[in-house]
């Protein structure tokens, strides 16, 4: 059998399960919200066009109105001034929106103080233990932040100082943005960046770094607790939006469950 073979038939069989990373997304999906003078994108608005009515007996369908980096979305290298001559949405490889996942566990960390932040000696303690980052991957940060998704307040947790949650340090996103065998880096917060990242130098460090070098952003994943460290595949489905500079995204992860 083919290795697509054996993979169609292990779906089929529930050795392989889909697991669904996506924050569903609605009108109440929790956005970025930046401070004066600053603008900021839209969520989603919804305008019915018909819906089984004289406008349209037999289908229904809508108008959207949404911005490119609303609810679980994808940030391309464009979308930052450090990655202004990069790939935008549509001209990313496809190859690079499918690879290994590799899960670093900063939960405890981050429930001990929401503006904790990942340093460079955890992504080494991470590869000490379990090897290198596999080529291609997608370093994704598990902090148990995605509990307070359904609560849009908790989940931005802003105060008059502006966000409070966890992200890499500066040290930490040079780190990642160095790294060979990285793609992408994927949290459960509304933002690649650490919440009080504003104030650093230089500021959204994040954004800065892998942006700057063709790495990609995902942001409001859900259910990382359901993956293994190391050994699920990752699927990201931007929209391909030409000149975009980020998309909403569908983000699957294969994983390989053990036999009953």
């Amino acid at each position: 059998m083919s290795v697509l073979g054996e993979l169609g038939a292990a779906l089929a069989a529930g050795a392989v399960e889909v697991v669904d990373l996506t924050t569903p997304l609605d009108r109440d999906t929790p956005i970025l919200r930046l401070p004066e003078p600053f603008a900021n994108t839209v969520g989603l608005t919804v305008t019915p066009v018909s819906a089984f009515d004289e406008a349209g007996p037999g289908w229904a369908w809508n108008d959207l109105q949404l911005g490119e980096h609303a609810g679980t979305h994808l940030d391309a290298p464009v979308h930052w001034i450090t990655g202004r001559d990069g790939r935008s949405v549509d001209r990313i490889e496809p190859a690079r929106l499918v690879g290994p996942a590799a899960v670093v566990d900063f939960t405890a960390e981050a429930e001990a103080d929401a503006d904790a932040l990942l340093e460079p000696e955890h992504l080494e303690r991470w590869e000490a233990e379990h090897g290198r980052f596999p080529e291609n991957c997608w370093v994704l940060l598990r902090t148990g932040w995605s509990a307070r998704g359904d609560d849009p307040e908790r989940f931005l947790n802003a105060d008059a100082q502006g966000l409070h949650a966890p992200g890499p340090s500066v040290a930490a996103a040079e780190w990642l943005a160095a790294h060979p065998h990285v793609s992408g880096f994927g949290v459960e917060t509304v933002g690649i960046d650490a919440g009080v990242a504003g104030g650093f130098d230089p500021p959204f460090p994040a954004h800065h770094h892998l942006l700057g070098h063709d790495k990609y952003g995902l942001t409001s994943l859900r259910r990382l607790d359901r993956l293994p460290v190391l050994g699920a595949q990752l699927v990201v489905a931007p929209l391909p939006l030409v000149g975009g500079t980020g998309s909403p995204a569908r983000v699957l992860a294969l994983v390989e469950r053990p036999a009953a």
